[in-house]
């Protein structure tokens, strides 16, 4: 499989920090749409929306957006990021993307995770205290209902299923990844089930995340896996433009602003000043935030690390000003994406001709 490379949003609506207004709903629910089309004509591989519930955030129902995206692409993936499965209905999370991937031509994506925004467990009726056994339960169910139709199911937390007739069908085995944060028990979970991964690394040194990786793969192999046929998505924030002074200053802004205001729950912001931002951007920090040369010497590091198929970028936290996100998509594509493609491709080939 070619590496691949994409971005993800979560639809905030930040203040501005220079006008102190956030966009409306529909403006930047348009932008999205307009940043997929973007990054599918740049030749980008994945755009993904992730899902929240609170009114600092536009996206509650990725399935929607994704499904306008797919009338603007042509040949990207388009994935949740994530579909907190633990406060949803298994049964409607798989007709929504089988209806997202007949209408994409077998484009559509779920990365499945617990959720580490709580909100929506109160306003669909979930109880907190249930909230591992939730995801358990749940993932179970979503996974046999790509196996079997009808279906019969029966869980401790959600109606039974008896010859459940569940329709559409997809043309295809629909892809489902589990989304990690950094939880040990979240990462066998994955590789025990064979699931492809999707590391979150939103700080700090992405190199402890190292034991993680090797977690996944340990529990693979020990569940009767395959591990290099298993797909693991380094995900992170980031932004690019021509210089690293020029993504400094254009993001940094608007990504304050957002950890501020957006960032885990409700009236607990993060500060993010700019020092801090800075440090990020080193070769030793988690963010991919420079000119497209640092973004594809950060990637390669992290593939030697790693050994990855595929890193996901936050493009933009905070809502930085769509002129410039579509500026850093392009770059991302023209002078990304082909270098780092051709560089994993020759690194692949040549640990192939070793071990043979």
């Amino acid at each position: 499989m070619a590496f691949e490379l994409g971005i993800y949003h979560f639809g905030e609506l930040t203040p501005d920090p220079i006008t102190q207004q956030p966009p409306a709903p529909g403006v930047r629910l348009r932008e999205l749409v307009e940043q997929a089309k973007a990054a599918d004509e740049a030749g980008l591989d994945v755009f993904a929306v992730g899902e929240h519930h609170r009114t600092d955030f536009a996206v509650s129902t990725p399935a929607v957006l994704l499904a306008a995206m797919a009338e603007n692409t042509r040949s990207i993936a388009l994935s949740s990021a994530v579909t907190v499965l633990s406060s949803d209905d298994p049964v409607r999370v798989f007709q929504q993307f089988a209806t997202l991937d007949l209408l994409s031509g077998g484009r559509a994506e779920i990365i499945a995770g617990r959720g580490s925004y709580i909100e929506s467990f109160p306003v669909f009726g979930y109880d907190l205290n249930d909230y591992a056994e939730l995801f358990a339960q749940k993932l179970d169910l979503l996974l046999k209902l790509r196996e079997e139709n009808p279906i019969s199911w029966q869980g401790s937390l959600r109606p039974a299923l008896v010859n459940g007739d569940i329709t559409p069908r997809p043309d295809r085995e629909l892809p489902v990844w589990v989304a990690v944060g950094g939880t040990p028990a979240s990462v066998v979970r994955a590789g025990r089930l064979g699931l492809p991964l999707s590391l979150a690394i939103i700080g700090g040194s992405y190199r402890q995340f190292a034991p993680f990786v090797e977690l996944y793969r340990q529990a693979a192999a020990e569940a009767g896996h395959d591990p290099a046929s298993l797909k693991v998505s380094i995900n992170s924030p980031g932004f690019v433009a021509p210089t690293r002074q020029e993504a400094i200053e254009v993001s940094h802004p608007y990504f304050q602003a957002g950890w501020m205001a957006n960032h885990h729950q409700r009236g607990q912001g993060v500060p993010m000043p700019r020092i801090a931002y800075e440090a990020q951007a080193t070769a030793a920090g988690a963010f991919f935030l420079g000119s497209p040369q640092e973004v594809i010497d950060k990637i390669m590091a992290q593939y030697e690390l790693f050994r990855h198929d595929r890193m996901m970028i936050q493009l933009g936290f905070g809502n930085v000003p769509q002129r410039e996100a579509l500026k850093a998509i392009e770059l991302l594509g023209a002078e990304v994406a082909p270098v780092v493609r051709k560089e994993i491709d020759s690194l692949r080939l040549s640990g192939a001709e070793v071990s043979a």
